[in-house]
Parts: C-alpha cells; structure tokens; sequence
C-alpha cells in the first residue's frame, strides 16, 4: 500500500538528537531523496583530473545522461565519448565485441589520440559477467601508444567496498608504474582541488627540501607519471586512503595517512608523524595554533547570533567539526550527514556530552524533501556546506567541498575567516549550488 509522506511537522526518522543517535548510521536505509546541491565532484570530474586522457563511458542511456551532462557543464565534451548499451546487448553475446569496437572507432575519430583512455563499464556489464579484461587486453594490443585504465561506474557498490568515488580516486593512480625513486619526493593523493601552500602539511614538505607533487598541479601526461618517482605517498581525505594504499602496494612506496581534523591535538600528532617521514624534528606549533584560536575567537564575535549547521558534503569530519566550534563558543545546532566514519566516534562521543540537544539530519531521507517546511527553529542560521544550505533555506554559508583544500591549524584559521565572512555577505544560494562539481570551469 503506498503512503504519504509528509515531513512538514514529523521528521521522525530522518533527524535524531545526537544523545539518541546509534554510531554510525543514526538512520534506516529506505526510499531516497537526493537534494540539488550539486558542488560535490563526481566520478567524471575526478577522472578529468588526469592530464591528456580521453573517457568512454560504457552503460544505458539513462546512466549516459548524467555523465554526458557533467562533461558538457564543465565545457569538455572534446574528452568524453560514450557507448550505448541496450538489452539485446546482454542476450546475443555482443557485449564485450561492442565495446571494443566502439571504442577503437572513438579512437581512429579523434582528431588527436590520447596519452590515456579511462574506460568505464557499468553495473549492468558486472551483472552480466563482462570480461573487462579481455577487452582492456584487445584494445592494448590494438593502441599500443596509449594507457587504457579500467573504471567502474557502479552506484550498487555505494554502500559496500570500497564506493565509486574511493574506486575512481584509486584508479586515478593505475598507469603509475614501479620505477626507482627519487629522494626527497612526496605525492599527495586523491584530492580534486590542490591544498592550501600555506598549510602545515605543505609548508612541512617545503621548508624540509622536499618536492611536493599532486595531480591538480599536473598539466602533461609526462608530469603526471612522473608522480611514479615520489619516494612518499601522502593522503588526507578518507576518500582517498585506498588509492595511498595501492601505491604503497604498487610501487613499494611509503602511504602516510594523516587524516584531515579539527582536533589540535589529532593535527599536532599527524605534523609530528609527517616531520618523522620527512627526516626533521617536528616544529613548535605553538603560534599556528595561537592564531587559529584568535581566529575562532574572532569569528564567534561576528557569527554569534547565527545557528550553525553543517554537512558532510562540506568536511569528512562535519561532527569533528561541529565539536570544534561548539568548544569555542558557536552555537551548533544541527548536522547533516546519513552516517559517520570510524574516525568520527570520538568527537560523537564527546559532542553527545557536550550538545546532546543537537540534531543529526539525513540528506537522503524521503522526508528531507519537505526540509525547511516547519522543521527548522526561527534565527538566521549559518550554514558550512551546500546541502546545510539548501535544506535550512540560508543565504549566509560556507561553500567548500571536502575541505576545501584547508589543512591543519592554518585550515582552521582560514575556514574561522570563511565563517565570518558567511555571516556578514549573503550568497544567492540557488544560482551558487547549482553548479556542477564546485571549483571546476562550468558553462551555467
């Protein structure tokens, strides 16, 4: 029997106050809801990422739709090609002959041939036990000038394994081949934007002598495999772990995971675990940290008659920063995520202790359709994120996406100054977040 649903007065299910909430899905999975906050990369952007490479993309016409939309937003169609798939496709054993053919024929079309090809399949050639390989193996032989790289466009796989966006990040490393090292020479791995040349974390590598190399600074495929040489894998993002680890795997390299924080003594211990890798003592952070205190001081004085509400779009640790920014004065109200990473639960832990009146809110729940109708406390509210934005109906917020290429104290400090900035100049929200992949060229 079908049900209305109407969360204009009842929001039970989709928001729990943390002191009631289970760690680490505080929600029941069911019907979903995906709101139009659209800065978060997705695959595409992330493989747009690899300098000179061409994507095809293998799947039905409806999954066609949104990838072909990503690309042409971004203004790069001349780097996306695509085959379509239908259901005589999985009966007349012409699957795997298709994609190959099709994808030479995108090939011998180009007006220039690609340094590298990413190749996805979809989960209705993985239900259908298409051999990947065989066909990576007769295009190879085929081109054997250009790097083909197996991708997945598998949304059944969100919610097990590893997702398709920590699946992209990883195989956004796979032409990355063994090859001797070179000293003094670090990767940072697995992020969209470049990180901030003012965080620790860059300034560590710098002023110990090293070279730091990232795939957002790479404009050549040559300098992109040069990324091989590095003698030290760094990764921040949780999303971006078991790319690290495949290197490390791969190429017998050093992956040295300090997890983005907002904890100071957790960014204290990842500086220190970094100063031992780079061969230095540890610097005295005392400073960094002074100001990055001033800063929330500061932004508290501007922002402290807003409500603040954030989302996990905006951080990976939205509850770790939530407990920042309630310990130092802000008044934390709600946070938007459908469930919590491991390295979350000490900062729930304390934050229960220290708000339990605040609320955890779904993204996807079907009831976060009716968000903003009544269910929302009166008072300007500030939000951290897209979807904070979108679902309290603000003006006044934030606009990053995972992270936002802040790192450390001096993040702290500079996101305490995007704070501040929120509460004094309003965004036209509805133009700002319909933008496709925040930080990436677009054509709305």
């Amino acid at each position: 029997m079908l049900k209305r649903l109407n969360g204009e007065d009842d929001m039970t299910g989709a928001e729990v106050a943390i002191r009631d909430a289970d760690f680490p899905v505080p929600f029941a999975s069911g019907l979903e809801y995906n709101a139009p906050a659209r800065g978060p990369w997705n695959i595409v952007h992330t493989g747009m990422l690899m300098p000179e490479s061409h994507q095809v993309f293998a799947c039905a016409q409806g999954c066609l739709r949104g990838v072909i939309l990503t690309a042409a937003e971004m203004e790069a169609m001349d780097r996306m090609s695509w085959i379509s798939v239908d259901r005589n496709d999985l009966f007349d054993g012409s699957l795997e002959r298709n994609i190959v053919d099709g994808t030479a024929d995108i090939l011998r079309k180009l007006p220039r041939k690609p340094r590298a090809v990413l190749l996805f399949l979809s989960c209705v050639h993985l239900f259908a036990g298409c051999d990947f390989e065989a066909i990576l193996e007769e295009l190879r032989a085929m081109f054997p000038n250009v790097v083909f790289v197996d991708c997945y466009m598998n949304p059944t796989m969100r919610k097990s394994g590893l997702t398709p966006d920590q699946l992209m990040r990883r195989q956004l490393y796979a032409p990355l081949a063994p090859c001797p090292s070179e000293p003094k020479t670090a990767n940072l791995i697995g992020n969209d934007r470049p990180t901030d040349e003012s965080s620790e974390l860059a300034r560590l590598v710098r002023e110990a002598g090293w070279k730091l190399r990232d795939i957002t600074d790479c404009k050549t495929f040559d300098e992109y495999l040069a990324m091989a040489k590095s003698a030290l894998e760094i990764t921040y993002l949780p999303t971006a772990a078991a790319a690290g680890d495949a290197l490390e795997r791969r190429l017998g390299r050093k992956h040295l995971y300090l997890p983005l924080s907002y904890d100071f003594n957790e960014i204290e211990r990842n500086l220190a675990k970094l100063a031992d890798a780079l061969g230095i003592d540890a610097p005295d952070w005392t400073g960094a940290k002074r100001n990055a205190l001033r800063a929330l001081e500061y932004a508290r004085e501007i922002a402290g008659d807003f409500s603040v509400e954030i989302d996990y779009t905006a951080t990976p640790r939205p509850v770790g920063l939530a407990l920042l920014l309630a310990e130092h004065g802000f008044r934390v109200t709600r946070v938007y995520t459908d469930a919590m990473i491991e390295e979350e639960r000490p900062a729930f832990e304390r934050l229960r202790s220290l708000a339990p009146d605040l609320l955890l809110t779904a993204t996807v729940h079907a009831k976060m359709r009716f968000a903003g109708k009544g269910v929302h406390e009166h008072g300007p509210v500030l939000a951290i994120g897209q979807k904070a934005a979108y679902f309290s109906g603000t003006r006044h917020f934030v606009n990053i996406v995972s992270g936002g290429g802040m790192y450390g104290f001096d993040g702290v400090a500079k996101l305490a100054a995007l704070i501040e900035d929120a509460a004094i100049h309003e965004k036209d929200t509805e133009t700002v977040i319909q933008h496709k992949g925040l930080g990436c060229r677009s054509c709305l």
